[in-house]
């Protein structure tokens, strides 16, 4: 999965640091069907990480994050859909259709309450996806490509924070 990111300190020791982002976790019912079409062989990242990232922070205090996003206004509700695919270089993930503009207000909103609360956000264009696999495999991607998921509703965003490869749910929000 990578280097870990650490810091050093002087004549101290090595420091694993923590990164915070904010994410929409997809139902069980929209990741088993994706998961049943994928190629058995494919080298996946494990299921309960799949995820779309909103909001990436790094390394930022977990308690004034979680504070400004409880201001974070409500849209109304909406679904998504995973279908077709794409890589990111060696990165395999699967593409978000439906009321996508709806998903871009979400993250708006979000960076919008965090940059008030003094944490700027990635200030990347947003391509929602869902990172199913950090290894190349044609006949993933390709899987991915013909791939046509049935919608699900948003209900929430979830303040996640990663340390060591590990996935931890700090805080969540129903919309």
């Amino acid at each position: 999965m990578g280097r870990r990111p650490v810091r050093r300190r002087p004549r101290g020791p090595r420091v694993v640091l923590t990164r915070l982002f904010v994410a929409v976790y997809p139902p069980p019912s929209a990741l088993t069907p994706l998961l049943d079409a994928l190629p058995s062989s494919s080298r996946l990242t494990a299921l309960d990480k799949w995820h779309l990232t909103l909001v990436f922070l790094g390394d930022a205090a977990a308690s004034p994050v979680a504070e400004a996003l409880a201001d974070v206004p409500s849209p109304p509700p909406f679904e998504l859909r995973l279908s077709g695919g794409g890589r990111f270089g060696s990165v395999s993930w699967a593409g978000v259709d439906g009321d996508v503009a709806q998903l871009h207000e979400l993250r708006e909103g979000i960076r919008d309450a965090l940059t008030l609360a003094g944490f700027p956000s990635d200030s990347r264009p947003f391509q929602p996806h869902l990172t199913v696999s950090y290894t190349p495999d044609p006949a993933l991607r390709n899987a991915l490509a013909a791939y046509e998921g049935a919608p699900w509703p948003v209900t929430g965003f979830t303040l996640l924070e990663s340390t060591e490869g590990r996935y931890n749910r700090l805080a969540s929000w129903l919309l």
